[in-house]
């Protein structure tokens, strides 16, 4: 039998999952018919919502709850490092949780965050809706969301420390304009789609500012085992543009792979940038260039910042939302 749960009732009854969290802990700011709406829904589905009311964080625990992805955790080391090194320094207890497609909601993350009485969380971005976001707020838990720029939210509470990923790509290609090149592409990353995301934002924009439009946009086919696979028969197809933007190693690696084994060369023929760098990106011919991320100081900088949320701190008022630095790195790839 089907587990009931919150994500159920807000859908029976046609409203939000912060609207249900208010009617489940007695809230006033419900409209009445509303609240009729809602307990009507739960009486129809037979949830139980005592189990999470009770959980409502009434006395701190000193445990901080880390929430991303199980398909980013190899790519994420160096956060972890951070976050977990500064939640040592203050005496804070972990908890992880990782999200599976098929496997682990978010949904059921929520509720186990909400149950075991967590002081705060650290989200990574690809792993919420701000609908999500809304019921932690309700529970007055502090969230830090670690990654790329989250748009403008009407929630408080919510800290933000990011890499400006649209801009990084937008100067990027504007380098290149400036260079005479515009035949660009950018390669899809459905591993960390907020980055991929902010990246398309910028290259869109730098095209736009030109009276041009950005078309060189090539998602994935999932029907290929790899990235290699799949560029392998792109390129037998499509020619590779002057500059190709990949987001991680592995896509890197197979740009280049696949374009040496279609007769290109690169950097001659064709340009090749990774956004995430890492030690293995000087193991391949030629080096691949890419950009210099802080991912350690990003997560110990994430979880400063919520320990300062947990106390108040007055210093970071009007300061919840940091951006952090890169720098590029330029190898064997680029001319």
């Amino acid at each position: 039998m089907k587990r009931i749960t919150i994500y159920d009732v807000a859908k029976e009854a046609d409203v939000s999952l912060a609207t249900v969290s208010r009617v489940i802990n007695d809230s006033s700011v419900v409209r009445e018919d509303t609240r009729i709406r809602v307990q009507q829904a739960i009486e129809k589905l037979g949830y139980k919502p005592n189990a999470i009311a009770q959980g409502l964080a009434l006395s701190k625990t000193t445990t901080i709850s880390i929430v991303m992805s199980e398909k980013l955790f190899g790519y994420n080391g160096k956060i972890l490092n951070g976050l977990m090194d500064v939640a040592k320094i203050y005496n804070y207890n972990i908890m992880f949780h990782t999200t599976s497609r098929g496997i682990t909601r978010m949904q059921d993350v929520i509720e186990s965050i909400i149950k075991t009485r967590t002081d705060g969380v650290i989200l990574f971005n690809d792993n919420f809706s701000e609908d999500e976001l809304e019921v932690l707020q309700e529970y007055q838990i502090p969230m830090v969301v670690v990654g790329s720029k989250i748009g403008d939210t009407k929630l408080e509470n919510v800290g933000n420390t990011y890499v400006d990923f649209e801009k990084m790509a937008y100067d990027l290609v504007n380098s290149y304009f400036e260079k005479g090149v515009e035949d660009i592409t950018l390669l899809e990353d459905r591993l960390n789609a907020s980055m991929l995301a902010e990246l398309k934002k910028g290259v869109d924009k730098a095209f736009a500012e030109r009276g041009k439009v950005f078309t060189q946009y090539v998602p994935y086919d999932e029907s290929f085992k790899s990235s290699y696979v799949f560029l392998t028969e792109h390129f037998k197809k499509h020619a590779p543009s002057k500059l190709v933007i990949a987001s991680r190693d592995s896509q890197a690696y197979a740009v280049l792979n696949a374009c040496q084994e279609a007769g290109y060369k690169i950097p001659e023929d064709i340009e090749l940038v990774c956004v995430n760098n890492n030690k293995y990106l000087t193991m391949t011919k030629p080096h691949i260039s890419a950009y210099n991320i802080p991912e350690y100081d990003i997560g110990a900088v994430s979880m400063r910042l919520l320990t300062k949320m947990l106390v108040h701190d007055p210093s970071i008022k009007d300061n919840i939302s940091i951006e952090m630095g890169y720098s590029f790195i330029p190898r064997g790839t680029t001319k």
